[in-house]
């Protein structure tokens, strides 16, 4: 229903300005490359819907990390996406798969405009498909449910007359690498909050340098799980397309210790 909505002609429009639908994250929803942002997926406002689909590589020391995403923004208001995760462990000769089904809506505010900054409620439902290496572990389920809050303004003319992007992201969650490595653990601990953040500051209006910063829970007791950052650029040439590139830096990884590397993402906006 996702694709089929994303590809059929209908009350379509871009009056959001250019980059304020955002990137596509890792996990298929608008944001960065790391982090969710409030914003909902496309240009569309009131009464119109758009849209990313969005292909991503994040190549670190020993793992390599290929996502396939769809988003559909509705309103300005609601967002759903899904995207598809395969991680391969070079090390080990394996791969593990992942299905990441997400909702997005708007509570109140707006990125650009008023007082209040955006702020939107997220959920994100994660299946793992491989579960061997995670129970091996000691991850006790394949599924889990992520929560996030988020609060996003872009500020216009806001340093040294650049536009500024800030966003802050609280997550409620019981995955362990994002749900690569599985949910939970074995002693049954509860859910963590995590905070993740980004800034942004626009060159112009096509290009975005920032960074971004991602805390994890690190909840097994066999493999350390360390925070995530990445130093970013965004380029928009277009309503219609956004590149993002990174260098990444994502700590210790399943026992293999300092993983860092680029990440590259392609969207296309519909």
């Amino acid at each position: 229903m996702l694709l089929a909505a994303f590809f059929t002609p209908g009350a379509l429009a871009d009056s959001k300005l250019l980059a304020t639908g955002g990137a596509t994250q890792f996990e298929g929803q608008a944001g960065g490359g790391l982090v969710p942002w409030a914003m909902i997926s496309g240009y569309g406002d009131d009464g119109e819907w758009g849209g990313a689909a969005a292909i991503t590589r994040v190549q670190v020391d020993d793992f390599e990390l290929d996502v396939a995403a769809l988003a559909l923004g509705i309103n300005n208001r609601v967002e759903l996406s899904y995207a598809r995760q395969k991680l391969r462990v070079e090390p080990l000769g394996l791969a593990i798969r992942q299905d990441v089904f997400g909702g997005k809506l708007r509570l109140v505010g707006d990125l650009v405009y008023g007082v209040l900054p955006q702020i939107s409620a997220g959920v994100q439902y994660k299946k793992n498909r491989d579960f061997a290496v995670p129970g091996a572990v000691g991850a006790d389920s394949d599924k889990g449910l992520d929560y996030t809050l988020s609060a996003s303004r872009l500020w216009l003319d806001g340093v040294v007359g650049r536009n500024v992007l800030t966003s802050l992201t609280l997550r409620s969650t019981d995955a362990n690498q994002a749900g690569l490595l599985g949910f939970g653990n074995a002693d049954g601990s509860d859910r963590d909050w995590v905070a993740e953040g980004s800034l942004g500051v626009f060159l112009n209006r096509h290009w975005v340098v920032g960074f971004e910063y991602r805390q994890k829970p690190d909840r097994l007791a066999a493999v350390a799980e360390d925070d995530w950052m990445d130093a970013f650029v965004g380029w928009f040439p277009s309503k219609h397309v956004a590149v993002v590139a990174a260098w990444s830096d994502l700590g210790d990884i399943a026992g293999l210790e300092s993983q860092r590397g680029w990440y590259l993402s392609l969207q296309l906006n519909r």
